[in-house]
């Protein structure tokens, strides 16, 4: 029998525009310091628990996470990876198919268009990922297999809408 791995995509929350801030040092918006813990509490009520978290390096998407992890019981490893800022769908699911086959749970904090890509790609299904959405994805099977159409996804939206219900 395979194990399952899931894969939570999670969008950094809104950044703030105002200032004069290159794209990699830009901070949260306020509505952006709002969203972000309300993902991690959707977590926290919907997971069993998470592995690791691969995160951009971009500031914008490690305060998400650090929001986020505020809100779990037990914060995972957090590991922030180049690769993840400005990512292509493909050069995600590269970064995912690396994975280590003894983690079963796995967020992944990044950026549009890349991480709404790699919905599509992993799931077939095309779902808008605006700012703190998260989505889940079941994969059958170790990482490597992560493949095209080889995930199920199993929620979808930006907390706390009701859309975003666990299956």
């Amino acid at each position: 029998m395979t194990e399952e791995r899931v894969l939570v995509l999670l969008r950094h929350a809104k950044s703030d525009w105002s200032g004069d801030e290159p794209d990699h040092a830009r901070p949260l918006a306020k509505r952006g310091r709002r969203q972000a813990p309300e993902a991690g509490r959707w977590l926290a009520e919907n997971l069993d628990h998470v592995d690791l978290a691969v995160v951009s390096p971009a500031t914008r998407a490690r305060t998400t996470w650090d929001l986020v992890a505020a809100e779990l019981t037990v914060v995972p490893p957090t590991r922030i990876d180049e690769r993840v800022y400005a990512a292509s769908d493909r050069e995600l699911q590269d970064v995912v198919r690396e994975l280590t086959h003894d983690l079963q749970t796995v967020v992944l904090v990044g950026h549009n268009p890349g991480i709404e890509e790699l919905v599509a790609r992993l799931t077939g299904d095309w779902t808008p990922m605006p700012t703190s959405s998260i989505a889940v994805i079941a994969l059958a099977g170790p990482w490597p297999t992560a493949g095209d159409g080889q995930g199920e996804l199993r929620a979808a939206g930006r907390p706390p809408t009701s859309r975003l219900a666990a299956e």
